[in-house]
């Protein structure tokens, strides 16, 4: 995974769950379809109710209608970012949708386990509360290996948690990648 997301960012609040990412009505798509796989970006947060989402009033969608891409790359979550359920097809939403990284104060470990072993999105956590920072629309950029995200629209720095031991899967691009780089799979 490139070491620094730059783009647009999406930012949300407390306790979004996976029913808010991707809701249940679309995961009767099939992720391994190429043709029905860009559904999920087209629904990627399609769940949210209209005050959760911290847009411009008239404009509250992540992806707009009919589209299958999102103009944000960045998405700044809460704490307990992707609770609920532990339908692993909410990062894939939100990567397919064009999103790149997440940064929250934390998250639910299903969800964070998802994003690291699918090799969807790069979970980032941050102990600053962001969603107080940092507005929907802001350009940021996040540099993994320096571990600071840069909100360019106010030149503020922040400090992001180190990856740990997740970093090597994420590196390989999910967790299958990762086993069969080290051997550990065949093939």
């Amino acid at each position: 995974m490139s070491t620094v997301i730059t783009g647009k960012a999406y930012v949300l609040g407390d306790d979004v769950d996976t029913d808010q990412i991707i809701p249940a009505e679309y995961l009767s798509f099939n992720p391994a379809d190429t043709e029905e796989r860009k559904y999920f970006g087209m629904y990627a947060m399609a769940g949210l109710p209209p005050k959760q989402a911290g847009l411009p009033k008239g404009h509250t969608r992540f992806v707009p209608e009919g589209q299958f891409k999102s103009e944000y790359t960045v998405v700044i979550g809460g704490k307990n970012f992707g609770c609920g359920s532990s339908r692993e097809h909410a990062p894939l939403a939100i990567a397919e949708a064009g999103a790149r990284v997440v940064v929250a104060e934390f998250y639910a470990r299903i969800f964070y386990r998802n994003c690291v072993n699918g090799g969807y999105l790069l979970p980032c956590e941050c102990p600053t509360r962001l969603v107080e920072e940092v507005r929907t629309g802001d350009e940021c950029s996040v540099d993994v290996q320096k571990g600071e995200l840069v909100n360019k629209t106010t030149g503020k720095t922040y400090t992001l948690l180190p990856l740990g031991d997740a970093k090597p899967i994420i590196d390989a691009g999910g967790v299958f990648e990762y086993a069969r780089a080290t051997g550990m799979l065949k093939g």
